[in-house]
């Protein structure tokens, strides 16, 4: 366990979590009266797993905080809790300061991460959509200026190489939003093919409703189920109408945060 952090190392670490999709609560001292071990406005930072990074007071007070930490992260709310450090009461930690302590307990927005197979025309336009959410994304093409710095200056990552290599290489951070929208057919049932068996929250195929029954049985003749393809989202996004690579853009982030939204 890390000991103090200060406000500074606490925001940059806070902005890695967020960006990595990791689960976790911000524990804040928020009040205190009398003899306590930490003073007003001192952080921790507690994961899922209960791993913790700074202090707010050590000893019985913080296993009891990080309990409430780890709970408060499975309900996805905040709240506050208020601990005596003494012998006496219940509701004590069974600690000799004597005093008492309050926190403020903030489960951490979790975002969708994004992977967009393909750096074309609807890669490029849903890449800018992201950008202006403040989402993470990695963008992945088999050719290299599709998937450039200069071409993605906002990306977290850009990968190129063959796709069948991209899929068996990557490793998903939750929560993974994966999006193909690669410059063919051929190209998108590769994809999807190799992306099939990973664990991700969300799956759409750029296609129309006659090439995905095609997709859909190459796949079943090789093996997939038809459970596992009922939960590709194609034809990919809302139907709200328009067909330039924008309005494309706008329907399949539309779905993504549907998703996204419903799902917590």
């Amino acid at each position: 366990m890390d000991t103090e952090i200060n406000k500074l190392d606490v925001w940059k670490e806070l902005t890695e979590i967020e960006k990595a999709g990791i689960s976790s609560a911000l524990v804040t001292v928020i009040a205190t009266k009398g003899s306590t071990p930490r003073e007003v406005g001192a952080k921790m930072i507690v994961f899922a797993d209960g791993r913790t990074s700074g202090t707010v007071g050590g000893s019985a007070v913080e296993v009891l905080i990080i309990k409430d930490a780890v709970d408060a992260i499975k309900e996805g709310k905040a709240h506050k809790v208020e601990y005596k450090l003494h012998q006496e009461d219940e509701d004590s930690t069974g600690m000799l300061c004597g005093g008492v302590m309050e926190f403020f307990i903030e489960p951490l927005k979790r975002v969708p991460r994004l992977y967009i197979f393909g750096g074309g025309h609807v890669g490029l336009a849903l890449a800018k959509l992201v950008t202006e959410l403040g989402y993470p994304y990695t963008v992945l093409d088999d050719r290299a200026e599709f998937a450039s710095d200069e071409r993605f200056p906002h990306a977290d990552e850009r990968i190129s190489g063959p796709y069948d290599e991209l899929t068996d290489n990557l490793e998903l951070i939750e929560p993974a939003y994966i999006v193909i929208v690669t410059a063919g057919h051929d190209s998108d049932l590769k994809v999807l093919r190799g992306v099939l068996g990973k664990k991700y929250h969300y799956l759409g195929m750029i296609c129309s409703k006659k090439k995905k029954v095609e997709v859909f049985k190459i796949l079943e003749d090789e093996g997939f189920s038809k459970g596992e393809l009922e939960k590709v989202h194609a034809p990919i996004g809302l139907k709200i109408g328009g067909r330039s690579p924008a309005e494309i853009a706008v329907s399949i982030m539309a779905e993504v945060m549907q998703v996204f939204y419903q799902a917590k």
